[in-house]
């Protein structure tokens, strides 16, 4: 990844230095508005993404040296296609003025970022369309990633649901159209509107869908997100570095390892640790069993949103013979758990080689079988070409990545461009699409699984010998038979599993090409044993965002085809 440098006219920034050699500047409140307007669009090879957007509480930090004071830190991350390059904005706020200009007329994609950030931490931005909460529901007290908020529910006080409270719950959910823009009708015609879930098998979780309709066409539509919340990054302040593992699998709960590769590759920036050679390419390899796991689910689902029956279970027994190489490998299917800071948790058992070659044997004649059934199906073309279709540049507006954007046609893959883990050794090709439809999306997709099996068959024939973990303090506990070597060895085994490592103060943001797209933890750590601010940029957000614009015009089954092209989880939307 190539360096960035704020161009000289807007060097009135003040500089910090990061653990991951972002260049991040200290903006005025008063020329935050002006200095992404430069950016996204002034600039050459302007950063036309915005990444992400969040904030931090700074009440309760202690090192903070070098940085302007603060109470709240409102904290931007653009980035740059042609540079290859972030770069990150930070605001200082003060308690009495948590306010700040929205930026919803440079970037679409910061209608729902700025909203979370409101919901989360109080923080208003004037002008902003829609300035409600986004997770929490409406009649929530308080602001949850505030350090003074509390993290358990045993920590609230006894529930108490009056008929009272009741009654104003029922009514915070009634959709009322002039609050987002709508209108209910024009002349001579009622305008319908209709839920969509939040149970419907259509939305493949908790999702409510408020559809603006004429007759059977779209005007437009209003995901209701946040039934999946659960505090992933409240949590994740709360647990040490190394019991939060377990927590990053739920989030895309499709995806396995694949979480746990992000979130440990900010911890290894943050600590200065470097997997050696064997533990990056297991890792590689797991990854990308995963991802053809996560792909076969959303196969076999999307011809099931379509009418199909069979292939669902095709593909699922499919991904059961995946998991079998699994839970042989890590003793766990769905949620492993298995990567460990700098590296894994044991190294590969006895017989891996051979279950991994005969599942390359295995799966490529099913996936030629699969195109003959579904892809070159006439129904299955008819209901997804031209269906659904955004340009690249679409896409990258309203942050578009992984699968989604390459089918926009932008062979932008973040194993290429940006290699972690060792992904710069692999020969693998990048598919893309031309028009981004649902029918684009499903061939990437599809060429996706072969693309890993490319990977996991080098893994597999270049296995490289030595340590699966690094000899570094801050990694995994020492081999057990020096653990009774001597006292300081035994201490700091029992330190190591019991309070966990003690990394320092710093921030890092790892980004890496998961299973639904760009997959991103901005970690801070206080130089504790936990993190003190756990930021996750996940792929499904934007991506949900984004629905209105895909199916306007379009008819209801059309939008059915479109969420399930989308290949999106709700607890990966709502944390």
């Amino acid at each position: 990844m190539s360096t960035a440098v704020l161009p000289d006219q807007l060097v009135s920034g003040i500089p910090q230095a990061t653990c991951d050699g972002i260049p991040t500047y200290w903006i005025d409140r008063g020329q935050i508005h002006a200095t992404l307007r430069e950016l996204i669009e002034d600039v050459p090879q302007p950063y036309k993404m915005l990444y992400d957007l969040t904030a931090i509480d700074e009440r309760g930090r202690r090192h903070r040296d070098g940085q302007p004071a603060s109470d709240f830190t409102v904290v931007y991350h653009l980035l740059s296609f042609e540079r290859n390059a972030y770069i990150r904005l930070k605001v200082a706020l003060e308690m009495g003025h948590l306010s700040l200009p929205t930026m919803t007329d440079l970037s679409p994609a910061a209608n729902w970022y700025e909203r979370e950030v409101f919901d989360m931490f109080g923080i208003v931005f004037e002008e902003h369309p829609h300035m409600e909460r986004i997770l929490m529901p409406r009649s929530w007290v308080g602001h949850p990633l505030r350090k003074d908020h509390p993290a358990r529910a045993t920590e609230l006080g006894p529930f108490l649901l009056t008929d009272e409270k009741q009654d104003a719950e029922q009514e915070a959910l009634r959709f009322r159209p002039e609050e987002w823009g709508m209108r209910r009708g024009r002349e001579g015609t009622d305008f319908i509107f209709l839920n969509v879930g939040p149970q419907h098998p259509g939305t493949h979780g908790v999702l409510r869908i408020v559809l603006e309709l004429d007759g059977e066409e779209i005007l437009d539509a209003v995901p209701d997100i946040g039934f999946h919340h659960r505090g992933a990054e409240k949590m994740g302040e709360r647990q040490t570095w190394h019991t939060y593992i377990p927590y990053t699998d739920r989030v895309d709960y499709l995806g396995g390892v694949m979480n746990n590769m992000a979130y440990l590759t900010g911890v290894e920036k943050l600590a200065g640790i470097t997997v050696p050679p064997r533990g990056q390419t297991i890792r590689v390899m797991m990854c990308e069993l995963f991802r053809i796991i996560s792909h076969l689910v959303w196969y076999g689902t999307f011809a099931q949103d379509l009418g199909q029956m069979s292939p669902v279970f095709y593909m699922f027994n499919d991904r059961e013979i995946a998991f079998g190489i699994v839970e042989a490998i890590c003793g766990a299917r769905m949620h492993p758990n298995w990567f460990r800071i700098g590296g894994v948790a044991q190294d590969l058992p006895a017989g891996w080689d051979k279950m991994f070659r005969d599942f390359l044997d295995y799966l490529p004649s099913k996936l030629d079988e699969y195109d003959r059934i579904v892809m070159r199906n006439k129904l299955f073309q008819a209901r997804t070409k031209g269906v659904g279709g955004c340009t690249v540049e679409e896409a990258i507006q309203w942050g578009m990545t992984g699968p989604n954007l390459r089918a926009a046609g932008f062979g932008w893959d973040f194993r290429k461009k940006q290699p972690y883990s060792g992904y710069e050794q692999y020969e693998f090709d990048v598919p893309v699409g031309v028009n981004g439809d649902c029918y684009d999306r499903a061939t990437v997709h599809v060429e996706e699984m072969r693309q890993s099996l490319r990977i996991i068959r080098q893994c597999v024939d270049n296995m490289p010998g030595g340590p699966c973990n690094a000899e570094h303090r801050l990694t995994t506990p020492p081999p057990k038979a020096q653990t009774m070597h001597d006292i300081e060895t035994l201490i700091h085994h029992f330190l190591s599993v019991s309070w966990g490592p003690v990394i320092p103060p710093g921030e890092a943001l790892a980004a890496i090409e998961a299973t639904k797209g760009n997959n991103g933890y901005y970690l801070v750590s206080d130089g504790g044993n936990g993190s003190y601010r756990t930021r996750i940029r996940a792929p499904s957000f934007p991506h949900m965002q984004m629905l209105p614009k895909l199916c306007r015009g379009l008819m209801i089954p059309d939008l059915l085809a479109i969420l399930g092209s989308l290949d999106y989880v709700l607890a990966d939307i709502d944390r």
